[in-house]
């Protein structure tokens, strides 16, 4: 599926994603409408339509997640902060207020979550999972979940993003990208610094605990927090 994806997405940049392309105009002149909708339909290939997830279990949604968030990350793989082929090619030519454009036009979608996927979890795997969002591990340094990604865990505006909802498969990948060096964000990288510090088993505890979580019905990010985070977070704002 993530080959489909790659592959057809690709063929379709230059005609779908890109405002005012002659491919789009010699497709049907006069007939598609120049939308941002329209521009950005190379993306719902992937992650479905209005920015809800596929059901191959791991592109994310990114319909509802904090424009903030959204505009960082589009920016992170325009400059090479992460890595997946087909996000570069369509990204590398755009300008910050294009990213910006289309980070706001996601992120004011709000299509219902689906059902969490069943797990395969033991009990005491999914207790360590919500420990560690709830709670935690002081004696480790990791500090609980919530505490940045708010305590419905579905992002903190303007810049931190929601995790329920996500599939497994999809947090997996990030959180060992991050373990192994390559996802980055902004300097200091919390999310660097906090993953170091979590064991394989920490981590498969807080995938499968957060992939099996019902998201709320509102699922909107929570206001921007007044309070100072547990570490020190680069870029959280736009």
């Amino acid at each position: 599926m993530r080959a489909t994806c790659l592959t057809f997405a690709t063929s379709i940049i230059i005609s779908c994603f890109m405002p005012g392309s002659a491919g789009a105009a010699n497709v049907d002149a006069g007939k598609i409408p120049d939308t941002i909708a329209q521009r950005v339909a190379a993306c719902v290939v992937c992650h479905g339509k209005e920015g809800r997830a596929g059901s191959d279990g791991y592109y994310p949604r990114i319909a509802g997640k904090p424009a903030g968030y959204l505009y960082n990350q589009l920016i992170n793989f325009r400059d090479g902060k992460r890595t997946y082929p087909v996000m570069t090619a369509m990204l590398e030519n755009m300008s910050d207020a294009y990213l910006r454009e289309i980070a706001q036009y996601f992120s004011d979608q709000h299509p219902p979550y689906p059902e969490p996927q069943p797990t395969q979890s033991n009990p005491a795997e999914l207790e360590r999972g919500r420990v560690l969002v709830h709670d935690g591990d002081k004696a480790k340094g990791i500090p609980a979940c919530v505490a940045c990604h708010s305590a419905k865990m579905t992002g903190t505006a303007p810049a931190i993003p929601g995790l329920v909802g996500l599939p497994r498969d999809y947090l997996l990948g990030q959180i060992g990208a991050w373990k192994i060096g390559t996802r980055h964000a902004a300097a200091p990288d919390c999310m660097a610094e906090i993953v170091k510090k979590m064991s394989a088993t920490d981590i498969s505890a807080v995938t499968a605990w957060l992939s099996g979580q019902r998201v709320p019905a509102d699922a909107s990010p929570a206001p921007a927090l007044k309070t100072r985070l547990p570490l020190e977070c680069g870029k959280l704002a736009p």
